[in-house]
Parts: C-alpha cells; sequence; structure tokens
C-alpha cells in the first residue's frame, strides 16, 4: 500500500464540525472515478462532506463515466433517475476527466446537445434547479496537463448560474512540492486518502462554504 492510502489518512479521522450549515442536509455528489474514490479505497470527498458536517450523503460515482450523454451509466442516465422525492438540498457534480480523455466535442456556451460537454453540463444543471431547486456546485480536478481538459474548465467557468470550485486554475493551490505531491496523488488524476484528507477536501470545504454562504 502507498503512504498515502495507510490508516492514519482514513476519513472517519476527519474532526466533525459541531454545528454547521450542512449539519444533516442531504447532499448528492455525482461524478466518475474521482468522486467515487478510485485510487483511495473508496474514501474521498464524500465520505469527507459526512464526516466533516454530519450531512447526509448519497454518492453516485462510477468509474469512467461521463458528462454527456454517451454510453452506459453516463451523469445523465444516473441522475434523472434521481427523483423529486429524494428532496436534496445540494448536489456537488465532479467536471469528469473521461469527457476530456475520449475527447468530446466542447459545444457551444448555450448547447442543449446531450452529446455536448456544454450541452450536458447546461442539462444537468437544468434538471438540479428544476427538480429540487437547490445550488448545485461543479468542481474540477486539480491540475494536469490536458489541453481538452483546460478548455471545459475553462468553458465551465463562462456559463452563468453555475457554481464552480475550479482546484485546476488555482496556482497557490497547486504549488506543492514533488514529495507531497507523490504522496497525494496516485497518478495525475486520482488523489489518495492523503490527497483527499489533507489538500483537495481542505480547499473544497474552504471554497463550498463561501458559496453556501454567499462569498
Amino acid at each position: 500500500m502507498c503512504l498515502g492510502n495507510i490508516s492514519k489518512y482514513n476519513m472517519d479521522k476527519v474532526k466533525t464540525i459541531p454545528e454547521s450549515i450542512l449539519k444533516d442536509k442531504k447532499i448528492l455528489f455525482l461524478g466518475s472515478s474521482v468522486t467515487k474514490g478510485y485510487a483511495s479505497f473508496g474514501q474521498g470527498i464524500p465520505e469527507y462532506v459526512r464526516k466533516r458536517f454530519s450531512s447526509i450523503v448519497t454518492k453516485d460515482a462510477v468509474n469512467g463515466t461521463t458528462l454527456v450523454n454517451i454510453g452506459d451509466n453516463n451523469y445523465i442516465e444516473r441522475l434523472i433517475k434521481h427523483t423529486k422525492e429524494e428532496a436534496y438540498d445540494l448536489v456537488v457534480v465532479q467536471l469528469s476527466t473521461n469527457d476530456a480523455r475520449l475527447k468530446y466535442p466542447l459545444g457551444s456556451i448555450d448547447d442543449s446537445d446531450q452529446t455536448t460537454i456544454t450541452g450536458s453540463i447546461n442539462f444537468i444543471a437544468y434538471y438540479v434547479k428544476k427538480t429540487w431547486e437547490c445550488p448545485i456546485i461543479f468542481y474540477t480536478n486539480s491540475y494536469y496537463e490536458n489541453k481538452e481538459y483546460e478548455l471545459m474548465v475553462e468553458r465551465i467557468n463562462e456559463i452563468k448560474d453555475i457554481f464552480v470550485i475550479d482546484l485546476y486554475n488555482n496556482k497557490e493551490f497547486n504549488n506543492i512540492s514533488k514529495i507531497k505531491r507523490s504522496l497525494y496523488m496516485a497518478d495525475t488524476i486520482h488523489p489518495t486518502k492523503a490527497g483527499y484528507k489533507n489538500w483537495w477536501c481542505p480547499q473544497i470545504e474552504k471554497e463550498l462554504l463561501n458559496i453556501l454562504n454567499g462569498g
């Protein structure tokens, strides 16, 4: 086992905030392998949020899946299986790296075509607001060299009325040593337990609370 996945980085060791605006709130996390915790034994952002805020978390994550409505188990196909009766208070969506890997078309800013990345993002945002009337927040990967993903991040920051936790372009956040990076990342895309617990999640927590508090 790599050092970034030893037991001291387990999410059950995260300190719980006694009272928070997310206590007992129902949160849906929608994503692929980064949300699932592919390289961290299934422990990642949803597990951190559950422990940190005492939230009621639903994790809908499938390795290798895409935002774009192509193939089985994509984000849209899975999202529409969640009904109004589930009454989520917040939906958090991973900007999947798989769409970049597969070089799916980016589409135009107002696209409604679910076979493009932008059209799929627009549909997901529309569905969440229509179904639950709750905030939707997308988060990106930390920086890795990939032009297609870079353009995806640029695009999602251009779309109105979508909150984005942009780890990709945060230079201060990404400015870590090679030693820390080897501890925090199993590869260029997937964090270890340590990567989530000590690096990604504290930054996501900070930006998430800022968004929800109207900052």
